[in-house]
């Protein structure tokens, strides 16, 4: 008796499995009946910028629907994020970020646990970095700025989406590792850090390779390592930081849409299904890959969840001994 129980429970169980995605797509007909608004919590021109604009578009070919960025730079993407976490989760407003997300939370910079506050939605790309110098300075490698920066400490300023973020705890790192110091000049993104490195305010920093490819391709700056495991395709004769000199050194990071808890499943479905799909449609991954990023393979909603609960737990490890100081 107890084992036919066992043997309908378990039939009633595939069953509703097997009918829960056409259900989801069921609940989620008639979405979106308004416009869309994405929050960006960096300058208009930067990585995230881009490509939050590329998955918009796939969002608005897929629904006919208009989808709105809104760039709200400042406190290292905190601005940003919290304004997403006090929407209505309704699939209105959905919230663009980097692994900066869960800097913020690791390094106390947010009043939340991004674990509990946001919903992982769907990764649209991967990214590494380009370590940029401008080109007035006789440096031309990874062991050149180490040697500049020995005989003149404190001497390099480098630029950096603000405190906390990706390309800051980035260039700390490589400091750390390299033994020099260096001057951190944070700003409200990675776009006006460029702009002040093309003006010469500042001489060195991280970006995109999907922002730096235009400067660096006509000598406007000069990169000198990459920060992937492996080279940029688009750029195969720049080597990485690791061979140049500082083994283990990787810094990439993942373009991702968030959505606040609470959202409806169905709805983080398909905007999931709408953008994974588009990011890797073949010319846009093409597009991607000529600029150094790469379209995130597709994932559902979990295991994006558990690729960020991962990568979480993976930056706490590695920020705790770096001891970063916020002020």
């Amino acid at each position: 008796m107890r084992a036919t129980r066992i043997a309908q429970l378990g039939l009633a169980l595939a069953i509703t499995v097997t009918l829960s995605a056409p259900h989801a797509r069921a609940m989620a007909a008639d979405y979106p009946r308004k416009p869309i608004r994405i929050i960006v919590g960096i300058a208009p021109g930067g990585g995230l910028d881009t490509v939050t604009r590329v998955g918009a578009r796939k969002i608005n070919d897929r629904w006919g629907q208009s989808v709105i960025v809104d760039n709200r730079p400042g406190g290292g993407t905190v601005i940003a994020s919290d304004l997403a976490s006090q929407a209505t989760p309704d699939g209105y407003t959905l919230l663009s970020a980097t692994d900066t997300l869960i800097l913020n939370s690791v390094l106390k910079r947010v009043k939340y646990d991004v674990r509990k506050t946001f919903v992982p939605v769907v990764q649209m790309s991967g990214q590494m970095y380009m370590l940029l110098v401008v080109p007035s300075l006789p440096i031309k490698s990874v062991q050149d700025l180490i040697a500049y920066a020995k005989s003149k400490p404190g001497a390099l300023n480098y630029g950096s989406a603000g405190l906390a973020t990706t390309s800051h705890l980035g260039m700390e790192r490589l400091s750390s590792m390299a033994g020099i110091q260096l001057t951190h000049v944070p700003y409200r993104g990675n776009a006006p850090a460029m702009m002040d490195m093309l003006a010469g305010q500042i001489q060195l920093g991280f970006s995109s390779t999907i922002s730096s490819t235009p400067h660096v391709r006509s000598g406007r700056l000069r990169a000198i390592a990459v920060t992937g495991p492996e080279r940029a395709k688009s750029f195969p004769d720049i080597p990485t930081v690791t061979e140049s000199g500082l083994p283990g050194y990787q810094v990439t990071n993942k373009y991702a849409l968030f959505a606040p808890a609470g959202t409806p499943a169905p709805i983080i479905l398909a905007i999931n299904e709408t953008v994974s799909r588009g990011m890797n449609q073949p010319e846009t991954a093409k597009w991607l890959e000529a600029d150094g990023a790469e379209a995130a393979p597709p994932a559902t909603p979990r295991q994006f969840k558990a690729t960020f609960d991962r990568t979480y737990d993976e930056l706490e490890k590695q920020v705790a001994p770096m001891k970063i100081r916020l002020k």
